[in-house]
């Protein structure tokens, strides 16, 4: 079996966990806000996380070296996980991954100020017949958006800023700034919001709570071991598996079933992440591959992104070595 094939396998599991991770926030979502399971979530994960952080042996301080882009990276990254979270609850799931999914487009688009990148026509073609999807599933004026929507949309927009900060910094940052600083903001945020949001668990809430934390850790380990073994490019696309899983644990256990505009819309902003990742693979297209370097899932922002990890990784080996 080819490297490529493992790296693809491997995603397409990670994948599977996280929708099944998903499924699990919208269960706790029709009983507990938002605010209430990312807090208790990211709790319950920080000692997992906690265990990568000390094992950062790169000399240096925890001041950040571009102060103004970290407090930007932060606070979307707290903002992409309570707008993600609340989608999840009261959206469809497909539906909700529709919207989601145009988070490839919205880095596209962002990394022209940011970056300096230079979009050409096809590129610039496909983000916006990719927004284009994303009109076909909110359908204006024919159906009003709800605050799921524009929660979706708003989590969409975020986890891109946070890419493309990461993008811009992560040579110049150490890898234990660029994790603790968004994890404690979610800690002191949430923390202040939870007394205003806070309702009693059952244990079996916690274990769900539970679940929730370990399947985000045993998800981003795959898909860093995917991109370990195979090209970004092969295992970017993975994601949109979910798809599949949302439509198939939405009509199992929420008897959803996606209506017609939705799968349209899903299909064409799909096809156009698909063709911005094939287009940024090749190295004359793009200097800066803005979308294939993201490499996390830009869903909920509770674990901390897979480039980061990467980075520290190959920078420990190169030490290593």
């Amino acid at each position: 079996m080819s490297s490529n094939v493992q790296g693809a396998i491997f995603a397409l599991i990670a994948f599977g966990i996280y929708a099944t991770h998903d499924v699990v926030v919208k269960t706790l979502g029709a009983q507990f806000h938002a605010i209430q399971i990312i807090f208790f979530a990211q709790l319950l994960s920080f000692p997992l996380v906690a265990l990568m952080l000390m094992r950062d042996g790169t000399s240096g301080h925890l001041r950040p070296v571009h102060p103004w882009w970290m407090a930007l990276r932060t606070a979307s990254t707290v903002v992409t996980g309570v707008a993600a979270f609340y989608a999840f609850s009261v959206l469809e799931l497909a539906q909700t991954y529709a919207i989601l999914f145009a988070t490839p487009l919205l880095i596209t688009v962002l990394a022209i100020p940011v970056l300096g990148e230079k979009v050409g026509l096809r590129r610039g073609m496909a983000v916006v017949v990719g927004l284009c999807g994303v009109l076909i599933v909110l359908r204006p004026g024919t159906d009003p958006l709800s605050p799921g929507h524009i929660a979706a949309l708003l989590a969409a927009v975020t986890s891109s800023m946070s890419s493309i900060v990461v993008r811009k910094i992560g040579a110049e940052e150490r890898s234990v700034v660029l994790l603790l600083y968004p994890m404690m903001a979610n800690f002191v945020v949430l923390g202040c919001a939870l007394p205003f949001v806070y309702k009693p668990m059952q244990i079996e809430h916690l274990g769900m709570l539970g679940i929730i934390a370990i399947f985000a850790f045993i998800a981003m380990l795959l898909v860093i071991a995917a991109y370990r073994r195979a090209e970004a490019v092969i295992v970017a696309p993975m994601q949109y598996s979910q798809m599949i899983w949302a439509i198939f644990y939405g009509y199992l256990i929420f008897n959803e079933m996606p209506d017609e505009w939705t799968l349209i819309g899903a299909g064409v902003i799909i096809a156009s992440g698909i063709y911005i990742v094939l287009r940024e693979s090749r190295g004359k297209v793009s200097e800066n591959r803005p979308v294939l370097e993201s490499r996390s899932r830009p869903e909920t922002g509770l674990m901390p992104r897979i480039s980061i990890l990467m980075r520290r990784r190959a920078a420990r080996d190169r030490k290593d070595g």
